[in-house]
């Protein structure tokens, strides 16, 4: 597809949980139309309360009514039953041949590309644009996404993108954007363990964990768990960032994934995987990833004192 994807043209989303309502809402605001899905009916109903919207019967009724699908949902392997199916539901059932399906979904980067080959077979292109800034910034529609595959079709697709996202990074060929992701949330997983442990023992040493946050902030230590997730979720202990330590757990094995598949050693990643995962088996992949701090209080055996949040 080359020919650029403007409102009001309707636009497939299926996937309406925590991320994938608020970029429902915010591409309706930019004008386009929409033709929405989900497995929970009451999450159709409650969106189609609030904003204009269809709501196809079927996904291959949802694909016969868009030429772009986007999906949100917990896994690539979801993505690829909702796009292939088993049988004549699924999206690529009624998508015409040169429609686009862009997966926003957290996927397997080497999965992306099996699926991608597969609808190609059928005319159909596949992108993967994953997201990056949680439940707030796809409320205020600045997410930053990374999107990968063939250029002319990210363009084309740009300003749908553009009603989601402030910042729109062309990632690389499929798979780079699952990849980009994935690695970003290795980074950002690894800067909340090291964060959690300098807060925990400078706690022990007698120093005010605020304090603690503040010098960081000030410092070179600085990163988004000091800056944002500490202050606002775990200091508080509200635990109520709106993202999973069950997902964070697949992030790291993908991105572990993307290393192994280049080769390329990564014994910090291991250990980051190997503490995170500890975490969901302590409280349950459904828990707040802000929550893993237990973790880490269980670890040494001390808790930090709850501060109201400001």
């Amino acid at each position: 597809m080359t020919e650029t994807i403007r409102a009001p043209e309707r636009i497939g989303l299926v996937g309406l949980g925590q991320m994938g309502a608020p970029m429902a809402r915010n591409l309706a605001r930019a004008g386009f139309g929409l033709a929405v899905a989900d497995a929970s009916a009451e999450a159709v109903r409650r969106l189609a309360a609030d904003i204009p919207c269809e709501t196809p019967a079927d996904l291959k009724s949802l694909g016969a009514a868009c030429r772009v699908v986007i999906t949100m949902l917990p896994d690539g392997a979801t993505v690829r039953r909702v796009a292939l199916g088993a049988g004549e539901d699924c999206l690529a059932a009624g998508l015409a041949r040169g429609s686009v399906v862009i997966d926003m979904s957290s996927s397997s980067p080497t999965g992306t590309r099996e699926l991608g080959k597969a609808l190609e077979a059928r005319g159909i292109t596949l992108l993967d644009a994953p997201v990056s800034g949680g439940v707030r910034k796809a409320v205020d529609g600045t997410l930053s996404i990374m999107a990968g595959g063939d250029p002319a079709t990210i363009e084309a697709v740009r300003p749908v993108l553009e009603a989601m996202g402030k910042n729109v990074f062309a990632t690389g060929p499929l798979g780079a954007g699952h990849a980009m992701k994935a690695l970003n949330n290795y980074v950002s997983a690894a800067g909340f363990a090291a964060a959690a442990e300098a807060v925990l023992a400078g706690a022990r040493f007698g120093i005010e964990p605020e304090t603690i946050v503040t010098i960081l902030n000030a410092s070179t230590g600085r990163n988004n768990s000091t800056e944002n997730k500490f202050p606002q979720f775990v200091l508080p202990r509200t635990f109520d960032a709106g993202f999973t330590v069950g997902l964070m757990v697949k992030d790291l094995r993908i991105a572990l994934e993307v290393a192994q598949a280049t080769k390329m050693p990564a014994p910090l990643a291991e250990v980051c995987l190997a503490e995170w995962a500890a975490a969901e088996r302590e409280l349950g992949g459904a828990a707040d990833h802000t929550a893993a701090l237990k973790h880490w209080e269980r670890l040494a055996g001390s808790e930090l004192p709850r501060k109201e949040r400001g």
